[in-house]
Formats: C-alpha cells, sequence, structure tokens
C-alpha cells in the first residue's frame, strides 16, 4: 500500500516562499512519478508540477518562473519551492504518487494518479 504524506503549508504575505515536502512508502517500484495539485473549496483540483523519475518535468503555466520541483536524495522524497507567491496560490495543495513513467504533458492531470496526500494548506494574503 503507497502512503503518501505532505507537510510545509503555512501562510504568508504576498511575495513571500514556502517549501512544501512530500514524501511516498510502500512501493517496489523505483520509478515513481510524482506530482502537486492544489483545490480550493468549490473548484476541481487543479494540476502544480509533476515530475517523471527521469526528471522530465511538465509545470501549469500559472506558476512557471516562481514555483520549482525537485527531488530528494531519495527518489520518494519531492519538494515543491514556492516563489514569489500571490493571493491566488491560496489553496490546499496535495501530492500525489504513482509508479511509472508517462509523456510530461500527463504528469498534471489528475487521473494519471492513484496515490495522494491528505493535503496541506498553503494561505497568501495580500
Amino acid at each position: 500500500q503507497v502512503q503518501v504524506v505532505e507537510s510545509g503549508g503555512g501562510s504568508v504575505q504576498t511575495g513571500g516562499s514556502l517549501r512544501l515536502s512530500c514524501t511516498a512508502s510502500g512501493y517496489s517500484n523505483s520509478r515513481i512519478r510524482m506530482a502537486w495539485f492544489r483545490q480550493v473549496p468549490g473548484k476541481p483540483r487543479e494540476g502544480v508540477v509533476g515530475v517523471n523519475a527521469d526528471d522530465t518535468t511538465n509545470y501549469a503555466d500559472s506558476v512557471k518562473g516562481r514555483f520549482t520541483i525537485a527531488r530528494g536524495n531519495a527518489q520518494n522524497t519531492l519538494y515543491l519551492q514556492m516563489n514569489s507567491l500571490k493571493p491566488e496560490d491560496t489553496a490546499m495543495y496535495y501530492c500525489a504518487a504513482q509508479p511509472g513513467w508517462i509523456v510530461p504533458a500527463f504528469l498534471i492531470n489528475r487521473a494519471m494518479y492513484n496515490y495522494w496526500g491528505r493535503g496541506t494548506q498553503v494561505t497568501v494574503s495580500s
């Protein structure tokens, strides 16, 4: 059973930074893809950025140039560095994981993931 756990959310002012962390465990396939999604009440969960095991990535246009994804030394650890935060970045952020490689264009498609964390709240005030 794959388990996904996020941490690192919080509250910041516009222009501030936050770093989210995610750890996936309980799988045997080393070629695991991981991604960050976010959701606000009343709206669908949207993809933020995803990464394959070979470090190919796909970023949502809304975060390009501001957010950076990185893996830890262990392939099952993922970080999201969020800079120049805006009020519209306020959301619950979820980490997702799934064994296997996919075409990078699909890395931020939520249907491509079966394993999800419970989320961590990010709030950006103006």
